[in-house]
């Protein structure tokens, strides 16, 4: 059992944010299995406050990525998971959207346990409504929290341009009552 929760601590401490991806199809099994894991995120009430629109089509990928800075990875991934707060099955605006993260980092931590890379992408939330717009969704109804783009990873890449992989001490951050 040790060895188990060892595992699942090293993935928790080896992810990383992938910027730089090798287009190469991923498998809709695969898709699913993330997208399983990320539905077992917990939220309040149960509620599964989520929408997700899954887009590997290219004009779909350059009409996101023309809203946000971020576009070139945007369009690089083989996919991005468009991830919306569905305000009708939500209860509790706070409760809802920590909901949505933990539905994130779930997605993030599968898409690295099947040894693919992810970067969850906010900035682009400066543009929502225009992201709506191309869904088809109605602002009254759907808020778009974020978007994670998934690929495989092109290592020569992310060796160039590892970033800072430092965290805080814990010490810096915790207090002991």
């Amino acid at each position: 059992m040790e060895s188990k929760s060892n595992d699942l601590l090293n993935l928790i401490r080896s992810r990383r944010s992938v910027r730089n991806f090798i287009y190469q199809k991923i498998d809709n099994q695969t898709i699913r299995e993330i997208l399983d894991c990320g539905r077992w995120a917990p939220s309040g009430m149960n509620t599964q406050p989520w929408k997700v629109c899954i887009v590997a089509h290219p004009t779909v990928k350059r009409m996101i990525g023309e809203q946000s800075k971020y576009g070139g990875i945007i369009e690089s991934a083989f996919l991005n998971f468009v991830i919306f707060l569905d305000l009708e099955r939500g209860y509790d605006r706070t409760k809802d959207i920590q909901a949505i993260g933990a539905f994130v980092q779930n997605i993030l931590l599968a898409v690295h346990a099947k040894g693919l890379g992810a970067v969850w992408i906010g900035e682009i939330l400066k543009n929502k409504e225009k992201v709506n717009e191309i869904f088809k969704l109605s602002p009254d109804k759907y808020e778009l929290m974020c978007v994670i783009t998934v690929g495989v990873i092109d290592k020569s890449m992310e060796a160039k341009e590892k970033g800072d992989d430092e965290r805080r001490p814990l010490d810096e951050f915790i207090d002991w009552f």
